[in-house]
């Protein structure tokens, strides 16, 4: 039993963050119901697309994330997490003034790729995300390298996290399986999913589950390390 709140900010979107909460539950050391983490969900779609924002195309989403995280902090929760890889650029800009600690799913997902893969592993993610640098930021500091994708296959990539949005899950995990097997065929390393739709485009493309990294369940792990470990 956990006696720690996660705050969690979602709707970026609705159905990773319902992914997510299933694998909390799933992964939670529990026997029942009160072995549970105590959650707070705030699901929010109306958060401006943090890749239109980073390609100049649209709303700055930074101050309604603030906003939602501030409005969990207040509602009790211990930890705050965003299953939204993309919108982290922009936390990064007051995450140093929230009020609970923040577990990071950029910082989980390549503690999780550096474990499952040392040498290295492909990097799918919104075309905010690669444009932006955070994962190559992010994974400089912890010495290590990710393989990024052509610039022509990135838009395909795109095209899948807009289907999983569009709830056409099964047409991007084909989709998905092309990307996969020719990057494979270049080289062949593990796929980080980082862009929280992308797992569940995974999911659905019939792929093996042992050549991902899922950005989604590393955040899971963090949370879950968090809330019953520490």
């Amino acid at each position: 039993m956990t006696l720690k709140k996660l705050g969690v900010l979602g709707g970026m979107g609705p159905a990773a963050t319902a992914e997510f909460m299933r694998l909390l539950s799933r992964d939670a050391p529990a026997k029942c119901d009160q072995d549970h983490p105590r959650v707070i969900v705030l699901s929010d779609p109306s958060i401006p697309d943090r890749t239109q924002a980073i390609l100049g195309l649209g709303q700055d989403p930074a101050p309604q994330l603030r906003s939602g995280l501030e409005s969990l902090a207040q509602w009790g929760a211990d930890a705050l997490a965003v299953p939204c890889n993309t919108a982290h650029l922009f936390i990064d800009r007051f995450r140093g003034e929230l009020t609970k600690p923040l577990i990071h799913i950029v910082e989980a997902t390549v503690q999780a790729a550096a474990a499952a893969s040392p040498d290295g592993a492909w990097l799918l993610s919104t075309s905010g995300t690669a444009r932006s640098g955070l994962y190559t930021e992010y994974a400089l500091k912890a010495g290590y390298r990710f393989l990024s994708p052509p610039a022509d296959m990135q838009e395909i990539i795109q095209q899948c996290v807009t289907q999983v949005k569009s709830g056409q899950t099964a047409e991007a995990g084909a989709v998905l399986r092309k990307v996969a097997e020719e990057l494979w065929n270049t080289d062949n390393r593990l796929i980080t999913t980082a862009c929280t739709e992308l797992p569940l485009a995974y999911a659905a493309s019939g792929l093996p589950p042992e050549k991902e990294v899922s950005s989604l369940q590393a955040l899971c792990d963090a949370c879950i390390e968090f809330l019953y470990r520490r």
